[in-house]
């Protein structure tokens, strides 16, 4: 028996050998983005595809592998031709050596896995409000602002998509509607005016799509890309709700705006190749905004390939939105981090869904939760409680709720405490309803703090804070420990409001100190937005429930309000450049909650601070009229891009599309125009001054007068030169200098502002002042 046991363990190890050898081989092939100079194309070549092919062609062996055909069509995903130069292709280790040696080659990017950062917020942002009627009205060019949604594709039929009462396609628009399973050219519209998809890497790296399993169409079947776009333009739609919570009246930011879907996620993933071709496409097609909710680690500036398509995007005039990414509390968790990138991060709402636990000593805690179902607690009567963890703070499997951690002789018939963490929310409610369960109560952990999110749940849930949980588990430890759950429905004007979520990501910018991440945050917890059909609201595959609505958390969420808010300021605003957009956004956001104290931070109830919410809260009503905004072109990014120690190679893959160099006209990689202001004093304490420069361009009054007001600090002085910009003309540029004076250097950054005021606006600019120390 030993021996036969034995024989096994070697076969088995043999099979995963040979597996690991085989992807480890040189010979194997991965997919790469290869980024071409587009003008070292010889003129032997009809067009810029023809010498792509060329190109890979001249790297394969002569003799095709045994099996495999080596054909060089085969072996390219894609061809870039707009926001981007190159191909994505098919290659091995040896192959892109070769490649990389070959006249035109500017850059090899490894293929890279990206993931999701998963009504009434129009009103919480005032776009409802009558007072707001004139100022945000739903005019004709409107309607010519069109979206790009990245993201999981679309369910045309839910109502956030009816087009009724827009006008025509616009006529700059050239996208298309790709038919597929389940999609049909009918289900654009007026609304929908397009619908790709991009699957080429993803079968590349996972095998090909089970179409049974899944849509290999632009249709919707996970929610996420449905979620987001009616965030971004949803149509109004009167009685919306989840299962009877949230209800009310449904609109997206922008509802006049279009939606293309461009579909980059699937089951197993979204990958870079094919969300630059995504990008690509888009770009060509004719978007005003791409509105991006995923994200993929943080790379230097030229090894990111989302971020060099966002920079020709830029060049092309489009404005572009990402997610920063659902790694808080921790700092220096930011994705998306570029510069002309608009990073957003999450905060809350002034609506909750609270629900109670009323435990067996008449304690009540409150928590919140959606959940609605056949399955209910008497209020009036008392359910055995049981924690399977310990009292530590170690986090175990069956604390944890994880599947086929609950024995259930253990658990049937009682609520269990479930710790936050490792899988899904929902999923751990589905353990324990499977383990005979009758309830559960979800509570944070110290990385959730007391920040509460609401679940669909299968079965009676309520989600507590960290501090409450802990009490509960103390509580539960004991004998004869019983409680009860109670759902409370939809509360409005919670406060204080907005607070940073806990799982936003936070700054600082490690690959920038100098430009201060994220950009600033909008709405991202319980959002409630349009759904797919073909899932129920807690996204299990068990989930029979069918909803036109759901409400979902994180940055996902938060990204497309300010892709949506964008698009109105494009409509209002068409000649604005995205910096310009990003400048009237930033400038005009708020720092301080409803009960007027500073915003905090959802999981130290501290707070905040600029590397929490970057500028502060979005405030579209003041966004369409900042005053004063600070504007930047392309150049301007690559003369940024010229402080940040990349070699001329390095550069090329910014500035080859339009034949840039560095001019060197930025001292400091501080005095890049944005609309924060960051300065960072180097290790050498000998450096006691530094100086960064701004210029800001007149977009309101033509006679406009403004003075300067800036905080205070502990360890410089401030010193703003000139203190009044005296405009005469709209459109025209001022410029003016910051000097900071170290007095005594900080072991932690110090934050503050610098706000221009002519007596109606108040143009503000978050400050940070950094001193690194000597390691």
């Amino acid at each position: 028996m030993a021996g036969m046991l034995l024989k096994c363990m070697f076969f088995f190890v043999s099979v995963c050998l040979a597996i690991n050898l085989a992807k480890c081989s040189p010979n194997s092939k991965k997919t790469y983005i290869i980024q071409m100079d587009k003008w070292a194309k010889p003129d032997v070549f009809v067009d810029h595809v023809q010498w792509y092919s060329s190109l890979v062609k001249s790297v394969l062996p002569s003799t095709p592998e045994v099996g495999k055909t080596g054909n060089e069509e085969e072996r390219i995903l894609y061809s870039y031709q707009t926001a981007f130069h190159g191909v994505a292709a098919q290659l091995s280790e040896e192959e892109v050596k070769k490649l990389q040696e070959r006249n035109g080659v500017l850059a090899v990017f490894p293929e890279i896995k990206y993931q999701l950062h998963t009504t009434r917020s129009p009103l919480f942002l005032g776009l409802d409000r009558e007072d707001s009627s004139k100022l945000w009205a739903d005019r004709l060019s409107d309607h010519n602002v069109i979206v790009g949604v990245l993201d999981t594709g679309i369910w045309p039929e839910s109502p956030s998509f009816n087009d009724s009462g827009m006008t025509s396609v616009p006529s700059h628009w050239k996208g298309v509607c790709e038919t597929g399973r389940g999609f049909e050219k009918h289900h654009c519209s007026k609304k929908i005016v397009g619908a790709r998809v991009f699957f080429r890497g993803y079968e590349a790296a996972s095998g090909k799509i089970n179409e049974r399993g899944e849509f290999k169409s632009a249709r919707d079947q996970d929610g996420h890309g449905t979620h987001t776009a009616g965030t971004v333009a949803g149509s109004v739609v009167r009685g919306a709700n989840l299962l009877g919570y949230a209800y009310g009246t449904a609109r997206g930011m922008a509802p006049g705006a279009r939606v293309a879907a461009y579909k980059v996620c699937w089951v197993g993933g979204c990958f870079s190749s094919d969300i630059l071709s995504a990008v690509d496409q888009a770009v060509a097609d004719g978007v005003n905004i791409l509105s991006i909710s995923l994200g993929g680690g943080v790379s230097s500036y030229n090894r990111d390939s989302l971020s060099i398509a966002a920079f020709g995007a830029m060049e092309k005039g489009v404005f572009v939105s990402c997610s920063a990414g659902n790694g808080g509390p921790d700092p220096i968790s930011l994705t998306n981090v570029s510069p002309w990138i608009t990073t957003v991060g999450a905060s809350t709402m002034d609506r909750d869904f609270p629900a109670t636990v009323e435990l067996g000593t008449g304690k009540i805690v409150t928590g919140a939760s959606l959940y609605k179902g056949r399955m209910n607690l008497s209020t009036q009567k008392q359910y055995p409680l049981i924690y399977l963890g310990s009292n530590s703070s170690n986090l175990m499997p069956s604390s944890l709720c994880l599947d086929g951690t609950l024995d259930k002789a253990s658990v049937a018939g009682k609520i269990v405490i479930c710790d936050r963490g490792i899988s899904p929310r929902v999923q751990k409610g589905q353990v324990v309803k499977e383990a005979g369960g009758v309830g559960m109560i979800l509570t944070n952990t110290a990385a959730n703090g007391e920040e509460l999110v609401a679940d669909s749940h299968l079965l009676p849930a309520v989600a507590v804070g960290e501090r409450e949980g802990r009490a509960i588990k103390r509580y539960a430890s004991g004998r004869s420990a019983t409680a009860t759950l109670r759902f409370l429905g939809t509360k409005l004007g919670i406060r204080p409001s907005p607070v940073v979520a806990a799982f936003s990501s936070r700054g600082p910018n490690f690959l920038s100190l100098e430009i201060l991440k994220p950009d600033m945050v909008a709405p991202g917890v319980n959002i409630l937005a349009g759904w797919t059909g073909a899932l129920g609201p807690s996204s299990l595959p068990i989930d029979q429930r069918r909803t036109n609505f759901n409400i979902l958390s994180g940055t996902s969420m938060s990204c497309p309000h300010v892709s949506g808010i964008a698009a109105l300021l494009k409509a209002r605003h068409p000649d604005w450049s995205p910096a310009a957009i990003k400048s009237a956004l930033m400038t005009t956001a708020y720092v301080h909650d409803n009960t007027y104290k500073s915003l905090k931070d959802a999981s130290s109830v501290t707070p905040s601070t600029p590397y929490d919410h970057g500028a502060g809260h979005i405030n579209p009503r003041k966004a369409v009229d900042p005053g004063l905004v600070y504007d930047i072109g392309a150049q301007d990014y690559f003369e940024f891009l010229c402080t940040q120690e990349l070699s001329p190679s390095q550069l090329m893959v910014f500035g080859k599309f339009s034949n840039r160099t560095c001019h060197h006209s930025l001292a400091n990689p501080g005095d890049l125009n944005y609309p924060a202001i960051s300065a960072v004093f180097p290790e050498k304490t000998k450096l006691s001054v530094l100086t960064l420069h701004r210029t800001v361009t007149n977009v309101g009054s033509p006679i406009s007068n403004y003075h300067v007001v800036v905080s205070s600090f502990k360890g410089a002085v401030v010193k703003v030169e000139p203190e009044r910009l005296n405009f005469t003309s709209k459109n025209q540029k001022l410029s003016y200098k910051v000097t900071f004076k170290t007095i005594s250097r900080q072991k932690a950054p110090e934050f503050g502002s610098l706000i221009w005021k002519d007596g109606t606006h108040k143009v503000r600019s978050p400050i940070a002042i950094t001193w690194l120390a000597s390691v």
